[in-house]
């Protein structure tokens, strides 16, 4: 458990934070490109780590994100003009460009001081993997985004998207890093068992030992950018079935299911305010492009990638009990709710906006959630008390890593495992 200080250094993320001051030193997503495609159109209003900007696509394409008040009498620039390079206040026409230079006062003698010093606040941008990413913190940026791989396949490898989550970032992050609910979560109901048959499917083997393992002994490998989990369960022979994932600092992760030559899968978790936040979620395959059969299981929900309507709420959410069917609860499915992503989603929130750490008791099964909130509070800490930037967020290659499962005999120490896997120690994607 953590005490009610530290659940607060976790979890408040606001810009006169510790842990939001940590988060400002690393690109952080604002925006799906999608939601900016169209040059010259409308503004839209984004919230991250409470605070409020505009984010728009200039004539040239360049993405911006600035505040949404004008600094001349305060007016929302959302009801402004988006044309000719810049955002064009519709009070007195004041125009801003992506970077928030004034390029046109109209109200002002050309050759004012005011087109020097006039300046509305505006963060660097950068495109990558289907996402706009920012830099919100001090000084000049890093020279790039983390280098997931998700965003360095080519566009057709990939589909990306976002759901809304109604806690706070960090208990649905440590969601993504407890392996272990995967033996009641999203298994199938008591009443409906797996095949025991070895030489059955490998999804039927692989939910079999998942359900009949619901202790699995966890590995922690810690390398540049945060730390490698590897969680075993018993498999069939005296094997173990592996399953590993992969932390990010400061809010990454990718699922650990996935076998060679299937797809993978990640997240990205970026605070709206303290109690809420979106997960970006991202499919990749590194060898072959997505079938359309695929994008379309993905765009209708699949694993945990969400079904949303529009404005990326899950169709399956709190407002609407997550259209729990209990019949299918009796005889089906362990929860009644359809869907990874909204099953997560259901127990996350029913935790509360923001969970009480203090009051919890944890187990040996915790071991990367615990792992993962000294990483933070360590970093948060560090840059609070002693200036500490991160070393990590300059050095965006080492996030290039993947996750996923194994089977190997028992004997076989972890290291070896994610050598056979992947041909790296830590999962680096290495080919």
């Amino acid at each position: 458990m953590l005490s009610a200080a530290d659940n607060e250094l976790l979890t408040r993320t606001g810009p006169a934070t510790p842990m939001g001051a940590y988060f400002r030193r690393f690109w952080q997503p604002v925006a799906l490109s999608a939601q900016v495609a169209e040059r010259d159109a409308v503004p839209i209003r984004v919230t991250v780590m409470n605070e409020t900007w505009l984010c728009f696509r200039d004539s040239n394409g360049r993405v911006g994100l600035v505040s949404p008040r004008c600094p001349h009498r305060g007016a929302d620039l959302v009801w402004g003009r988006n044309e000719d390079c810049g955002l064009r206040c519709a009070y007195h026409g004041w125009k801003f460009d992506v970077d928030g230079k004034a390029v046109d006062l109209p109200n002002v003698e050309p050759d004012s001081a005011l087109y020097r010093n006039v300046k509305l606040k505006a963060h660097p941008t950068r495109e990558f993997g289907d996402i706009v990413w920012a830099w919100l913190g001090p000084g000049e940026p890093p020279a790039d985004v983390p280098a997931l791989e998700f965003g360095l396949v080519p566009a057709t490898h990939r589909f990306v998207t976002k759901k809304l989550q109604q806690c706070n970032w960090a208990q649905t992050m440590e969601g993504a890093l407890d392996t272990a609910h995967f033996s009641f979560l999203h298994m199938p109901a008591p009443s409906v068992r797996s095949n025991a048959n070895p030489d059955a499917p490998a999804d039927e083997r692989r939910l079999r030992w998942i359900r009949d393992d619901p202790r699995p002994k966890f590995q922690i490998v810690p390398h540049d950018c945060g730390f490698l989990i590897g969680a075993s369960r018993a498999a069939d022979g005296g094997e173990l079935y592996w399953r590993t994932s992969q932390f990010m600092l400061p809010a990454h992760a990718t699922t650990p299911s996935t076998l060679p030559g299937e797809t993978y899968f990640g997240y990205t978790f970026v605070p709206i305010t303290d109690e809420d936040c979106w997960i970006y979620t991202y499919a990749w395959n590194p060898a072959r492009p997505l079938t359309n059969a695929e994008r379309e299981k993905y765009a209708t929900g699949h694993g945990v990638i969400a079904e949303v309507d529009k404005d990326y709420v899950p169709l399956r959410n709190k407002a609407n009990g997550y259209l729990r069917d209990i019949e299918d609860m009796k005889h089906r499915s362990f929860t009644g709710v359809k869907g990874v992503a909204e099953q997560d989603a259901m127990v996350q929130e029913s935790q509360g906006a923001i969970v009480d750490r203090s009051q919890e008791i944890l187990t040996p099964t915790d071991m990367a959630v615990v792992r993962f909130r000294a990483a933070l509070l360590e970093g948060a800490r560090a840059l609070r008390d002693r200036g500490q930037a991160p070393s990590c967020a300059a050095t965006p290659a080492a996030y290039t890593l993947r996750s996923g499962s194994w089977i190997a005999p028992a004997s076989t120490p972890f290291s070896e495992v994610m050598m056979r896997r992947f041909g790296d120690p830590v999962g680096r994607a290495v080919d």
